[in-house]
């Protein structure tokens, strides 16, 4: 048996984000979105605010929230920069994901900065890849303008916020290696 550190190094080495275009048309169960969703619950977080805040779109749930990301990106982009290319891919995006998780923080502002609460949520969010990972289910976080503009399709409080989107899918795409420069270039060490 693996000991422990190798079994997280594995998971955090191999994990990728893993596009809807990949998904296959194989349900995940909810039992294992809920299983993603409560790794995420135990991400760090200053003052124990746990800001995270997740919506589940599923089903006719998640085309709703594509024909509204559609739509944002169509009133609100200009018109002769409007490409119908992209209009039609944030369709197919919806159709192609298995589940769409929207991304929210709620913002404790009489607390800690802003930036606080989205590091506590970015941590969540990696939780919920990693799992996702472990549970060979492929995701990806998408931050596109449109997200600022949902609040009230979401529901959300006058505190929250939407951060992205996370799309995830079974999908049969071949492991790939990380493209990562040596750690050694980025960290500095004082001893003295």
């Amino acid at each position: 048996m693996e000991k422990e550190i190798e079994i997280l190094t594995s998971i955090i080495q191999r994990r990728r984000s893993i596009f809807p275009i990949s998904y296959t048309t194989q349900e995940i169960p909810v039992a294992l979105i809920k299983q993603v969703l409560e790794s995420a619950n135990y991400a760090p977080t200053h003052k124990l605010t746990e800001p995270w805040r997740f919506t589940v779109f599923r089903n006719e749930g998640k085309m709703k929230l594509g024909e509204e990301l559609a739509r944002l990106y169509k009133e609100t982009v200009p018109k002769h920069q409007f490409l119908q290319k992209k209009y039609d891919s944030i369709l197919e995006k919806a159709a192609q994901a298995n589940c769409i998780i929207t991304l929210n923080a709620a913002l404790h502002s009489d607390k800690i900065p802003e930036w606080e609460e989205l590091a506590a949520l970015a941590c969540a969010v990696q939780n919920m890849a990693l799992t996702a990972e472990a549970l060979n289910i492929g995701a990806y976080w998408s931050s596109p303008g449109m997200i600022d503009q949902l609040g009230r399709f979401l529901n959300l409080e006058k505190n929250e916020k939407c951060f992205g989107l996370f799309y995830m899918g079974y999908h049969n795409e071949a492991p790939r290696a990380a493209k990562r420069s040596p750690i050694a270039d980025k960290v500095k060490w004082v001893e003295s």
